[in-house]
């Protein structure tokens, strides 16, 4: 007789996607954020309102950068890690206590763009209180723009990879057209927070279909050919294609940028910061976009090839 399959531990069911999660995150935030999930659930805290303190720490964080003084930037960094531990802590809490919702995820990205856009914003104004060129403005305005893009890049794939691999049960893996309808129903009137989050959570993902079209193409041919359920030859078959590319993605997380900004700052460089983000993580952009867009390319031909064949 058969053992039973091992069951999840509770804290296995907190993560998004395991094979997905780097080293830091499995071993470190991942942890930290579960026991911190468990006494928000105590206390009755509201992942929402876990969102909000990270992105308050967070902020307060980026200030402590803007100053020339390492010992004042080691005090920013340990509150950027608890920022960090606070970002896990809401996604958590909210799978522990069953209050996932399209809003939180919404807001949560929201904070998150503005911790960074806080970010740069201070180190410019210390690279240019510090006799930098005003040009440093634009360069911070240029690395946040790519920051943005490389996050969502990341950020679409993964859940990509989550959609297709569990079957649609899992995954934030929202198309355009649906997300436009669900944004025209609302009005400003009667649902003006729900209207402002669904114009931006409408925008940002748009932006991630103009970076990767193949991979709409690769959605779309799916639910019109397999609209009840996605086979199971095509499950393994893109977890075995993308599964070997999250070592890559991981470097455009935020672990990565994390890193670099405490190795930059304790380096007094401000501005590789930026550079960084401009040259590196964009050049491991177009590279994975490269990677991910024929991996979805050949899986299309093959989709559509399983098709003729039923239809034969």
């Amino acid at each position: 007789m058969a053992a039973p399959a091992a069951q999840p531990s509770v804290l296995e069911t907190t993560y998004k996607v395991r094979e997905a999660e780097g080293i830091l995150d499995l071993y470190f935030y991942r942890r930290v954020g579960f026991q911190l999930a468990k006494l928000f659930a105590k206390v009755g805290i509201s992942p929402v309102g876990v969102t909000l303190l990270g992105g308050l720490v967070g902020i307060v964080a980026s200030h402590l950068y803007f100053y020339r003084d390492l010992g004042t930037n080691i005090v920013g960094m340990a509150l950027h890690v608890c920022a960090n531990a606070l970002d896990n802590a809401d996604g958590q809490l909210a799978r522990l206590t069953g209050r996932q919702s399209k809003e939180g995820r919404i807001l949560d990205s929201v904070v998150d763009h503005l911790i960074f856009t806080s970010i740069y914003a201070h180190l410019a104004l210390r690279a240019f209180f510090a006799g930098a060129s005003p040009a440093v403005f634009l360069l911070a305005l240029i690395a946040g723009i790519c920051h943005a893009v490389q996050g969502g890049a990341a950020d679409y794939y993964r859940n990509a990879y989550l959609y297709f691999t569990s079957g649609r049960s899992r995954g934030d893996f929202d198309s355009s057209a649906v997300l436009r309808s669900d944004y025209e129903a609302l009005t400003w009137r009667a649902q003006p927070w729900k209207k402002f989050l669904s114009a931006l959570y409408l925008n940002f993902t748009r932006q991630q279909e103009l970076i990767a079209p193949a991979l709409g193409n690769l959605r779309e041919a799916v639910d019109q050919f397999f609209s009840d359920q996605i086979p199971d030859w095509l499950k393994r078959r893109y977890g075995d294609a993308a599964r070997p590319m999250f070592r890559f993605w991981s470097g455009l997380m935020t672990n990565t940028r994390m890193l670099l900004l405490f190795v930059f700052l304790i380096l007094d460089r401000p501005t590789w910061f930026f550079w960084s983000e401009i040259t590196a993580l964009n050049l491991l952009l177009v590279y994975l976009v490269y990677r991910q867009s024929a991996m979805c390319s050949s899986l299309l031909e093959m989709v559509t090839q399983s098709r003729r064949q039923q239809l034969d």
